[in-house]
């Protein structure tokens, strides 16, 4: 890959800050993205529907991007097998068990258990030698976990039915690890960040919609109103957003890096939850927050660069 995307050298923006940048933006609109997801539940819109329209809606728009700024969309076959198995781990399946796990446990956890990617896209790393064992990032990931644990206990201890939700909802984690080193694996040659978000969002909103017509009790039934219509260009706009800048920070930053979207999403996403949409703050919400933290500073600043 190359070391910076076409956006950086246009503002001439070097990798570090450029990843910085990214990740803070990244991870910013993937808290707005679910708490939006919980408030259109709220609203009585189906979460599955919601999630599939929006993903649709974020494709057509960054396929007009393209076409007006003269860009293509990589069609070879590579390029196809690319869009389809990364839009399953990253957006399609990932999404889909957190949409429908968000009206049952609420947006700060599962904007907390976000942040447990970094654990298994390093173990895997490691595995794909695109990282060099490290002590201080070993230190950082067991944070992070011990963070997401604690978090976990605290919830399951409530002892309600959102005890299946948490099991199901521990497997979005390990889809979105599974994506961000295949993202890196194999990436298409020669291709920048911007040109293949388009092409990843419209398969996962084929996936999602084929996910629709097969398996029992998903829909995609709306009540189109110019309140549900909004939402949905609101949510599309987010996705757009969010997957360029999970592009551009795939490149410049590496995929355990990138895994730290979901730590600084919970960051923004939890206050947002408790100040707007009523949420209980769990008392297991602080020392989770403190073991995430103390993990992302150890993955910074006290490990090794990535290799890939």
């Amino acid at each position: 890959m190359e070391a910076t995307s076409s956006l950086g050298k246009r503002f001439r923006i070097s990798s570090t800050f450029l990843a910085l940048l990214s990740l803070l933006g990244c991870g910013g609109l993937l808290a707005l993205s679910t708490n939006l997801a919980k408030y259109a539940a709220q609203g009585g819109i189906d979460t599955v529907a919601f999630l599939t329209w929006s993903i649709a809606g974020a494709a057509i728009l960054l396929v007009i991007k393209s076409v007006l700024s003269g860009k293509t969309i990589p069609l070879g076959i590579p390029a196809i097998r690319y869009f389809f198995v990364s839009g399953f781990f990253s957006i399609a399946a990932a999404n889909l068990i957190f949409f429908k796990a968000i009206p049952h446990i609420g947006v700060s956890v599962v904007s907390l258990l976000l942040a447990m990617p970094p654990l298994l896209t390093y173990v895997a790393a490691l595995t794909f030698k695109m990282e060099k064992f490290n002590i201080g990032r070993a230190a950082g990931v067991g944070l992070a976990l011990v963070g997401a644990l604690v978090l976990v206990v605290g919830k399951w201890q409530e002892g309600n039915t959102a005890q299946v939700w948490i099991i199901i909802t521990l497997l979005g984690p390990v889809l979105l690890a599974a994506g961000n080193i295949y993202r890196s694996l194999d990436w298409p040659k020669g291709a920048a960040p911007e040109d293949l978000a388009p092409g990843m969002l419209l398969a996962s909103a084929i996936l999602l919609f084929c996910s629709a017509q097969i398996i029992p009790g998903l829909t995609l039934k709306v009540e189109l109103t110019s309140h549900t219509f909004g939402l949905i260009i609101i949510q599309s706009m987010i996705f757009a957003g969010q997957s360029t800048l999970l592009f551009v920070l795939q490149k410049v930053g590496g995929p355990v890096f990138l895994s730290l979207i979901g730590a600084v999403s919970a960051a923004f996403a939890v206050p947002i939850a408790t100040a707007l949409l009523g949420e209980t703050f769990m008392p297991s919400l602080i020392p989770s927050a403190l073991f995430i933290l103390s993990g992302i500073v150890f993955l910074l600043y006290c490990g090794q660069k990535k290799s890939s």
